[in-house]
C-alpha cells in the first residue's frame, strides 16, 4: 500500500484515496471468491448429485448434494475459532491470505475429483472433505475482509465502504452464472454433462492468483498494528470474546438477530428463486439462470445505497426495516412468480389437483428406495413437482389410489404417472416465459434483492463496530458464520426436505419467515446503534 500522508502524533490514520480503492478491491474480490465457490456448487447441484451422490431416488440425489453443502457450512464457525484468534493475535492481513488460499484449493479441488462411477464411495468422501475445507477458510474471510476494510475507513463512511464486501456476495453468484452459462454455451451438450461442468471450478486458480497478488500488495491494519505497538493484544482472543464485559449479549445479537436473518433473506432470494423457477415452475435452466443472474446484479445496487444510508440513519433501521418488509412479502413475492412462471402447470394443479389415498402413506426423502407404492407415488409426484393431497385409510394394506381430478389412475406404477397427468393437461417440458411473465419474474427477484440490500449491506460496519478491537475479528467472525453456517447453510437442505414431505412448493418457505420473525425480535428490541467511533483511539499514520 502507498504511504500514507504524514501526520503529527496522535493524528487520526487517513487513508489515501488509492489506499481506500485497493483495500475495498483486495477484501472484495476474496468476498466474490468466497461465493464463487458456493454458487457454482449450488447452480451445478443436479450435475454434482449424478457425479458424486447417484441414486434411485432423485429426491435423495438433490438432498445429498445440499447435505454436502451444507457441511462447509457448518464447519464454517470453527474456521471462524482458528482463524478469528490468528487474526486478532498474528494480524488481518496474514490470516485472510492464508484463507484465501486455503478456498482455492478446495474450490479448484472439486474440479479434478473422478467421479462416483469410476472409484466409488471415495468421490463422494473427497468432495465432503473439500467442503470441510472450503468451510474452515470461509470462517475465516469474511471476518478478516470487514475488519480490514471496517478498520481503514474514515468516521462517517464505514458503511458505504464496507457494502461493497456485502455487494461481492452478490458478484459471486453473478460472476458464478457468467462462468457457468458462458462454458455451457462453449461446448455441446455431452461435453458439458460429460466433464465440461468441472471447467468452472478449475477456473477459480484464476480468481485465486487475483486475490492472492492484490492481498500482497496491502499492508496491516493501522488499528491492529496501533494494538501491536502499544501491547494491547489479546492473548486469548477467543476466551476474551465471550468474557469481555458486554460482549456475550452483543455476540447472541450478533448472532439470532443479524446473521441468521440476513442470510436466510439472501439465500432465499438466490437459491430458492432460482430453484424455485427450474424445479416445480419448469423455467428453462438457462433462462431461469440469466433472469435470476439479472435480478441480482441489478439489485447489488441496493445493498451499497442500504451502507450509505446507514451512515447517516444508523445501522439498525434499515436491517429493521428489511426483516419487516421481509415477514410481508416474503410469500406474495413468490406467489407473483409462480403464477407467471408457469401459468399452464398452475392451471392445471388447480383444474385437477391430485389426491393419494393409502394406508401407508408416507414418503420417505432418505431413502434410496421407497417401501410402499404410496411412498413410490408420492416420490414420483415431489420429482415431476405436483402439489398432491394425501387422505390416509385404515385398510392396512400396502394399496394406493390416485385420483387426478375427478379421474382415477388404474396403475400404481409411478412410470405411469407422469403421462397420466400429462393427459389432464399437465405440461412438463422446460419452457422459457413470454417477455411480459419474464419482467414480471425480474421485478420479484429484484425486490426479494432489495430485501437482501437493506438487510446485508450495513451489517459489516454494524458488526464491526459492536466489537472492541482487540477481540473485533473473533467476536464477530463466531456468531456471524453460526448464523450464515447453520440458519444459511442448511436453508436448501430443509427447505427441499420440507417440500418433499408437504408437496407444496412454497412451503420451504415458512422456515425462512421463521428465522425471520426471531431476527427481527432480537434485533428491533435488544439491539443498540453503536455509538461510530467508540472503540476508536488516536492511530499514529503506519508506513509500508
Amino acid at each position: 500500500m502507498t504511504e500514507s500522508a504524514a501526520a503529527g502524533p496522535g493524528a487520526v490514520y487517513e487513508p489515501t484515496a488509492k489506499d481506500i480503492r485497493m483495500v475495498i478491491a483486495a477484501s472484495s474480490a476474496g468476498t466474490v471468491f468466497e461465493w464463487y465457490d458456493f454458487f457454482i456448487y449450488g447452480t451445478l447441484a443436479a450435475i454434482i448429485g449424478k457425479a458424486f451422490f447417484p441414486s434411485d431416488n432423485a429426491t435423495l440425489e438433490t438432498l445429498l448434494v445440499w447435505a454436502g453443502f451444507a457441511v462447509g457450512f457448518g464447519f464454517r464457525p470453527l474456521g471462524a475459532v482458528l482463524f478469528g484468534f490468528l487474526g486478532d493475535r498474528l494480524g488481518r492481513k496474514y490470516t485472510f491470505l492464508v484463507t484465501v488460499t486455503l478456498m482455492g484449493i478446495a474450490t479448484a479441488g472439486v474440479g479434478l475429483i473422478p467421479s462416483a462411477a469410476t472409484i466409488g464411495i471415495a468421490a463422494p468422501i473427497i468432495v465432503i472433505l473439500l467442503r470441510v475445507l472450503q468451510g474452515l477458510a470461509l470462517g475465516g474471510e469474511y471476518g478478516g475482509a470487514a475488519v480490514y476494510v471496517a478498520e481503514h475507513s474514515p468516521p462517517g463512511k464505514r458503511g458505504f465502504y464496507t457494502s461493497f464486501i456485502q455487494a461481492s456476495v452478490v458478484g459471486g453468484f453473478v460472476l458464478s452464472l457468467i462462468v457457468v452459462l458462458g462454458c455451457k454455451a462453449m461446448m455441446p451438450d455431452a461435453m458439458w454433462e460429460s466433464w465440461g461442468w468441472r471447467v468452472p471450478f478449475l477456473l477459480s486458480i484464476i480468481l485465486l492468483a487475483i486475490s492472492l497478488w492484490m492481498r500482497l500488495k496491502l499492508s496491516e491494519s493501522p488499528v491492529f498494528q496501533a494494538m501491536k505497538a502499544e501491547g494491547e493484544l489479546a492473548k486469548n482472543p477467543l476466551k476474551e470474546s465471550f468474557t469481555y464485559p458486554g460482549n456475550p449479549r452483543r455476540i447472541f445479537i450478533a448472532l439470532f438477530g443479524i446473521a441468521a436473518g440476513l442470510t436466510v433473506i439472501w439465500y432465499t432470494a438466490m437459491f430458492s428463486g432460482l430453484s424455485f423457477l427450474k424445479g416445480p415452475m419448469k423455467v428453462e435452466d438457462t433462462a431461469a439462470e440469466i433472469i435470476v443472474g439479472c435480478a441480482a446484479a441489478v439489485g447489488m445496487g441496493f445493498f451499497i445505497w442500504a451502507g450509505r444510508l446507514s451512515d447517516r440513519i444508523g445501522r439498525k433501521k434499515p436491517i429493521v426495516w428489511g426483516y419487516a418488509a421481509t415477514l410481508v412479502l416474503l410469500f406474495p413475492l413468490f406467489w407473483w412468480m409462480g403464477s407467471v412462471g408457469n401459468p399452464a402447470l398452475t392451471a392445471a394443479a388447480e383444474r385437477a389437483p391430485v389426491t393419494v389415498t393409502g394406508s401407508q402413506c408416507s414418503f420417505d426423502p432418505f431413502a434410496q428406495k421407497q417401501k410402499t407404492a404410496c411412498g413410490r407415488t408420492l416420490g414420483e409426484l415431489t420429482k415431476l413437482g405436483v402439489p398432491y393431497t394425501v387422505v390416509a385409510t385404515e385398510s392396512g394394506f400396502d394399496s394406493v389410489t390416485i385420483r387426478i381430478g375427478d379421474r382415477e389412475v388404474a396403475s400404481e406404477d409411478p412410470a405411469l404417472l407422469q403421462p397420466a397427468l400429462e393427459a389432464t393437461g399437465y405440461d412438463f417440458a422446460k419452457q422459457i416465459p413470454g417477455a411480459g411473465s419474464l419482467f414480471v419474474i425480474f421485478l420479484a427477484l429484484l425486490g426479494l434483492s432489495a430485501l437482501s440490500g437493506f438487510t446485508y449491506g450495513p451489517v459489516a460496519a454494524l458488526l464491526s463496530e459492536m466489537f472492541p478491537p482487540h477481540v473485533r475479528y473473533s467476536s464477530l467472525s463466531i456468531p456471524y458464520h453460526l448464523g450464515t453456517g447453520y440458519f444459511g447453510g442448511f436453508l436448501p437442505l430443509i427447505a427441499s426436505f420440507i417440500i418433499a414431505k408437504t408437496g407444496n412448493a412454497y412451503a420451504g418457505l415458512w422456515y425462512t419467515w421463521g428465522v425471520v420473525l426471531v431476527a427481527f425480535l432480537v434485533t428491533a428490541f435488544m439491539l443498540k446503534d453503536p455509538v461510530e467511533g467508540q472503540w476508536d483511539k488516536p492511530v499514529a499514520p503506519v508506513r509500508s
